[in-house]
């Protein structure tokens, strides 16, 4: 058995492995991908990363026009 400063220490520790994550990777993913490709429904984070998006995967289309 510990006792004193180790039984806090090792009280302290637990807790700390034991607390839940303080936020989802999901909500952040939702809140920094903002544009859909039409097509394919991919999501991006810029109309940029659109730009090379419709360069790879839709060569023969042209991509839309950015608003």
């Amino acid at each position: 058995m510990t006792r004193g400063k180790q039984k806090i220490e090792a009280q302290r520790r637990n807790a700390e492995r034991n607390q839940k994550p303080k936020g989802s990777q999901l909500e952040a993913r939702a809140v920094a991908l903002k544009v859909c490709c039409p097509i394919c429904k991919v999501l991006l984070a810029n109309s940029n990363q659109l730009g090379d998006h419709y360069a790879s995967k839709h060569p023969k289309e042209k991509p839309p026009e950015s608003s």
